[in-house]
This record gives C-alpha cells, structure tokens and sequence, in this order.
C-alpha cells in the first residue's frame, strides 16, 4: 500500500533529492490557491545531461523510499527539461537552457515562493 504523505512533505524530500545532487537555483512555489493542477511546483536546473539524470533520480529514488511513485514522467532523459508529476506536487528538472527559455518562475509568479526553512518546519 502506497504511504500517503503531506504535499509539503514531499516537497521537502523532493527538494533534498535536488539539493543533494547540487541542483542549481532550486524554487518552490506554492501553487494550491491560484492553480487546481498541484499544491506546489518544485523547479531547478542542472548544468549538464548527466547531471538532470542524477536529479531526476535523486527525486525518484528518495520519494520511492517513502512509498510514493510518480503518477506521470513528462519528457525523455535527453530532452532539456523532465517533469515529474506527483499528484500534489509537480517537479520540473531542466537544462539551464531550457529553464532560461519556458521560464515558469515568471508564469506563476502569482504563487507564493517557499523557502527551504518553512519546508523543514
């Protein structure tokens, strides 16, 4: 059975999972009140190929230990930006490039930016 865990705590993990890959420039954005698509957006840039491969697994592999599995994976591992959708919460692994490009920051700029401290409180 599939443990069932708080969106802000997936969040957290998630953005461990990111961190611990040194994942660069790593936002949340609190998304629940403007959008019904997640709780938050979680959005962070590698500088290489290998280096998005080592997030997105990172992210997967510690959600996974929790019980918590991807509902969909968005993009292949070459392309400049995977998405991994997880219900409550919507990781976005990019390129610099291609986060520089599609530019979600600015799109939900109506949400409301969390910083690491109140993911871990």
């Amino acid at each position: 059975m599939a443990a069932i865990l708080d969106a802000k705590v997936m969040a957290g993990i998630a953005y461990r999972a990111l961190e611990e890959k040194k994942a660069e420039d790593i936002r949340v954005i609190e998304i629940g009140n403007i959008s019904i698509l997640a709780d938050y957006f979680i959005i962070a840039n590698g500088n290489s190929p290998a280096q998005v491969d080592a997030m997105v697994d990172s992210v997967t592999e510690l959600l996974a230990k929790e019980g918590v599995e991807p509902k969909r994976v968005e993009g292949v591992r070459s392309s400049g930006w995977i998405l991994l959708d997880y219900g409550d919460i919507v990781v976005h692994i990019f390129s610099k490039e291609d986060r520089l490009f599609y530019d979600l920051e600015r799109i939900w700029r109506d949400g409301k930016n969390v910083g690491k401290e109140e993911l871990e409180s």
